[in-house]
């Protein structure tokens, strides 16, 4: 019995460790490429990678005519197109003019200029500095608002960065 859960143990390992986005394999390969390439990039390398696993992964499940693995490819199909999606977000997001006189409380990032945040109420769109966190489609307030590059969500005010200091002599 010892043997056999060591077996499937290993077996999940094995598994789990090959670089394909979202297993931790993918996951570790999408660090270490960060460094090389910046974050959009890696996560649409590792997205792409993925792809190809889901491809021998569906090939497998059809020779070993095992539903199971099929699922599971399915399950990582998924994962990869969400990746990838998000992955050209972020690259949208980095080459996108930036605020001026809003910065990241967190990280000290001025936020990008575009709809990049999601209305919680009406599900659309919208600039939230540009509508100082007010959904034109619907009126909500937001309260806070998250960075779209160290991921914190932070009050609104806190956002805005204070005039510049200038001395009339």
């Amino acid at each position: 019995m010892l043997r056999t859960i060591w077996a499937v143990n290993l077996g999940l390992l094995i598994f789990n460790l090959l670089p394909i986005y979202p297993l931790d394999g993918g996951q570790i390969l999408r660090s270490l490429l960060w460094f090389a390439v910046g974050r959009a990039r890696s996560l649409m390398v590792t997205s792409l990678i993925g792809f190809v696993g889901v491809a021998g992964l569906v090939g497998f499940a059809v020779l070993a005519q095992s539903v199971g693995i099929g699922i599971i490819a399915a399950f990582i199909l998924l994962n990869c197109w969400g990746g990838l999606l998000q992955a050209r977000a972020l690259a949208r997001a980095a080459q996108a003019p930036r605020h001026t006189g809003f910065a990241c409380p967190s990280c000290q990032t001025a936020p990008p200029q575009g709809n990049f945040w999601l209305c919680g109420k009406c599900r659309r769109a919208f600039d939230t500095f540009a509508t100082r966190a007010v959904c034109p489609h619907c009126g909500e307030l937001f309260a806070v608002t998250r960075c779209l590059d160290c991921r914190e969500m932070r009050p609104f005010n806190e956002w805005m960065l204070p005039p510049p200091f200038t001395t009339n002599g």
